[in-house]
């Protein structure tokens, strides 16, 4: 007897949707970064645990948008409560509920949907900080269940699957069982340039640029071969990127094609270039072409 579950995380940015994600999958699928807002669409994975299948969304940091593109990753969060078997919201171990949390909490009670409060990075806090944490969401809205986890070192994620067997519902499996994510295998490609731009650049170039395959090939020997652009909105970004005599380019490809060769297992040729495409993250135009749009 199969059975499934939709389940959305969602949360502000930066308390570990993402690493949650990759550690319940036990592949890296969503691309982590001590930056915000490192998560711009919605993320498809699927964990396959006994019978059931959990069809998780990885969604981006709920945040108070400043671009189109900010516009476009609140409303996916928005989107992605409603229609779902569960909802888990994720939150760090601090014991006051701040606005986003307020926010989806509002949102949630509009959708009407269950809701597990999962309190991540409880390797942070001791257990007297732990439980003032849940008295304090307690109070603040009637969750199904409170669940203290840690997605990076696997405490409690046993329980938390555990828990959300309850909201599985008999019927066939919507991916194949051996499928851990519906991305095309050239979107994360690019997502794991873009998490490299984000971990080497600092202040707001990264969250400024884009990353688009344009070659994905493979030879006979199974070498492949991966053409990428990053685009960013400004000249002097672009130099930035490029860093003195190459050198920061070269070590977002070498770290990028790493992490690549890991998730293809595979060799691969990896080649990037650097394009200016000013103001791209309010232009639609633009933001289609890099699939983030509605119709994504």
């Amino acid at each position: 007897m199969t059975k499934t579950a939709m389940i959305t995380i969602c949360g502000r940015p930066n308390v570990g949707k993402s690493t949650l994600t990759n550690a319940l999958v036990g592949e890296k699928i969503a691309i982590v970064s001590p930056k915000p807002q490192t998560t711009r669409s919605r993320i498809t994975a699927i964990v396959s645990h006994g019978d059931t299948q959990f069809v998780l969304l990885d969604t981006p940091g709920f945040h108070k948008p400043r671009t189109r593109l900010g516009d476009y990753m609140v409303n996916v969060v928005r989107e992605s409560v409603a229609d779902v078997d569960c909802v888990l919201l994720l939150v760090e171990p601090i014991p006051s509920v701040g606005p986003q949390e307020e926010a989806l909490i509002e949102r949630l009670r509009q959708a009407k949907v269950p809701t597990l409060l999962v309190i991540n990075k409880i390797d942070t806090v001791d257990k007297a900080g732990l439980l003032e944490v849940m008295a304090v969401y307690a109070a603040a809205f009637d969750f199904d269940a409170i669940l203290p986890v840690s997605a990076k070192t696997g405490d409690g994620l046993d329980e938390l699957l555990a828990e959300l067997e309850k909201y599985a519902a008999e019927g066939p499996h919507l991916f194949p069982d051996d499928m851990i994510t519906d991305q095309p295998e050239r979107q994360i490609c690019a997502e794991l340039v873009r998490e490299k731009l984000l971990r080497c650049l600092d202040r707001e170039i990264p969250h400024g640029t884009a990353v688009e395959v344009t070659k994905f090939s493979e030879r006979e020997n199974g070498i492949v071969d991966l053409e990428v652009t990053i685009f960013c909105e400004k000249e002097s970004h672009k130099g930035i990127i490029i860093g003195k005599k190459g050198a920061m380019l070269k070590k977002i490809g070498e770290l990028a094609r790493h992490d690549i060769e890991d998730f293809l297992g595979t060799k691969v040729n990896l080649q990037t270039w650097v394009k200016v495409r000013e103001n791209w993250r309010d232009s639609m135009a633009s933001l289609r072409n890099f699939g983030y749009s509605d119709q994504s």
